[in-house]
């Protein structure tokens, strides 16, 4: 898949769930840091124009790692919530040159397990799309609905919810408008499609691998780390 795209890479958060003495994305996994085999997912794809990490200010952890160096990779200001982030990426982007009919994929640092055939998937699928999407995978456990003291109010009907998950892809003008738009209202945005909904859209969903797993605890280390 040549389709033309980039890249942003939210990375400013800390992780404080992993309990860890630096943030998860610099937890090592094999050989190299976490961020670096999620990097890797991208790097050297035929159709990426650029890619871009979003960073705190104070992040002593990312100029020791050798993909630093890396002529294609740009360093973004992070902020304080993934939104700002992102946004702040994006506007990296149009600096370097990126129109806002490009598309923008935006992938979890710590999410290193991207398989190529997802993201082959997600560019074919969504390249004539109006919207765009993001990989997701339908729920497969039972779900309830519970209430302030922990007990249960409902059984959804689970074939209606998915997982979302990422990279999730849309054009770079449409979602930063959603993003400023969310954020300057103090919306509650916990993913770009979450953004692109509040702005009345409906964002696609395609169906990935359940093995796509984003780190948030120990375990999650545990896992990818016996499939190297």
């Amino acid at each position: 898949m040549s389709l033309p795209f980039w890249v942003v890479i939210p990375a400013a958060g800390v992780g404080s769930r992993m309990q860890a003495d630096r943030p998860k994305q610099y937890l090592p996994l094999g050989d190299r840091a976490l961020i670096e085999h999620t990097l890797d997912c991208f790097l050297g794809q035929p159709g990426l124009n650029g890619l871009v990490v979003c960073l705190a200010d104070d992040d002593a952890w990312w100029p020791a790692l050798a993909c630093a160096a890396d002529q294609r990779i740009q360093r973004a200001g992070g902020g304080r919530e993934r939104a700002d982030s992102v946004l702040s990426g994006l506007h990296k982007l149009t600096e370097l040159g990126a129109l806002d009919s490009d598309w923008v994929l935006v992938h979890d640092a710590a999410r290193p397990h991207l398989a190529a055939t997802d993201l082959y998937k997600l560019l074919d699928s969504l390249q004539d799309d109006p919207v765009g999407g993001l990989l997701a995978v339908p729920v497969r456990d039972t779900l309830k609905q519970a209430d302030a003291d922990g007990r249960v109010t409902a059984t959804p009907d689970r074939s209606l919810f998915w997982q979302a998950y990422t990279p999730q892809m849309f054009r770079l003008g449409a979602l930063r408008q959603a993003l400023a738009d969310a954020l300057a209202c103090g919306a509650l945005i916990t993913d770009e499609a979450s953004a692109m909904e509040r702005a009345g859209f409906a964002p696609r969903l395609i169906e990935g691998r359940a093995d796509n797993i984003k780190v948030t605890r120990p375990e999650d280390m545990e896992w990818l780390t016996r499939l190297r």
